[in-house]
């Protein structure tokens, strides 16, 4: 994968989305409010679990995984939410999982893409999904407001996605509750965890807040524990001989 990682898949998604249809509403899939259960679960810091399959910095990561048995290990031990990657270009998911994995499990699902288009939020809602991902460095701000709110109409939930301060204040701006802070420079691919260490200096108080990627150890969560409600992961629990023991390492005790 180029550096230029997010505009070239941000023009595989306009490609997609011309060749969408806008499926008719079907009926949101019941379950709790990630917000809710963030904000009053704050004794220990909480996994977002994610189904990933591969990823361009990885290559193939775990190709032959059953994703149900995957998301309902992660369910079983305590995950907040299942993230669901559906890019199959990029990340060899599919929607079909997400519809697949919605279906077998009570928590929050999360629709895991490069979303540009209302085209893309009604048919993650179909498959199942409670909430979406926007990523502030994908849209304009204008743009990013029309789509939050799209969503929210829908009764969906937003992760808005950001990594640096200019996007923090963006995500502040258009109201977001949950905000992600991504270790990951979607420019550049590499990663850092002191991205949400810094960033976390500018928090408020009524957001909820997910430090996403460059998370693998106990120890690696236990420094954005402090400052964080949750943590998002994909690779250390894709990769692990005991993904439940792993669940666990994760899961630091706040107190």
């Amino acid at each position: 994968m180029s550096k230029a990682f997010l505009p070239t898949i941000l023009e595989q998604k306009e490609k997609e989305v011309a060749q969408l249809v806008m499926e008719d509403l079907q009926p949101l899939r019941q379950t709790y409010r990630l917000y809710d259960f963030l904000k009053s679960n704050q004794n220990k810091l909480q996994i977002i679990s994610e189904v990933k399959k591969a990823s361009p910095s990885m290559g193939d990561i775990n190709l032959d995984v059953d994703i149900v048995a995957q998301a309902k290990t992660y369910e079983e031990n305590g995950a907040a939410m299942i993230s669901v990657l559906t890019d199959e270009v990029f990340f060899k998911g599919d929607i079909s999982y997400l519809k697949e994995i919605s279906s077998q499990v009570a928590i929050p699902t999360l629709a895991k893409d490069f979303i540009i288009d209302e085209k893309q939020i009604v048919r993650s809602r179909n498959a199942g999904a409670t909430v979406i991902l926007l990523i502030v460095a994908a849209l304009p701000e204008a743009r990013l407001k029309e789509l939050y709110v799209f969503a929210t109409s829908l009764g969906l939930e937003v992760l808005v996605e950001t990594h640096n301060l200019p996007e923090l204040e963006v995500a502040h701006r258009i109201g977001a509750e949950i905000i992600g802070v991504n270790n990951r420079n979607l420019v550049t691919f590499e990663t850092d965890i002191n991205t949400s260490l810094e960033l976390s200096t500018h928090f408020k108080d009524k957001p909820v807040y997910i430090s996403e990627s460059a998370i693998f150890t106990g120890q690696d969560a236990a420094l954005v524990a402090p400052y964080f409600n949750g943590i998002l992961v994909g690779t250390a629990l894709m990769t692990a001989e005991n993904v439940a023991e792993k669940v666990k390492e994760l899961q630091i005790d706040k107190g």
